[in-house]
């Protein structure tokens, strides 16, 4: 588990690139490259308020040892409403 200040999703990785997605620490927050149909997957998800999962990882390899989850809460009285 990883705390971050932001995240940045960017939906320029390249299918030929051999991952699904990929993350990366960067100063205090977390970028995210993902494809162009992951991208769009989750601004729909984001529009539905809905959870998604990405996984970040090379497409040939079996198992899974890295993710992203976004995940819609019910309570958010502990959220900063600024």
């Amino acid at each position: 588990v990883t705390g971050a200040s932001f995240v940045v999703f960017n939906g320029a990785l390249k299918t030929s690139s051999g991952f699904s997605a990929k993350s990366s620490i960067v100063e205090d927050g977390l970028m995210v490259q993902i494809t162009q149909e992951t991208m769009e997957s989750l601004r729909q998800a984001l529009r539905d308020k809905k959870d998604f999962k990405i996984t970040c990882d090379k497409t040939d390899r079996g198992d899974i040892k890295e993710y992203v989850d976004i995940c819609w809460i019910e309570n958010e009285e502990k959220t900063n409403k600024g």
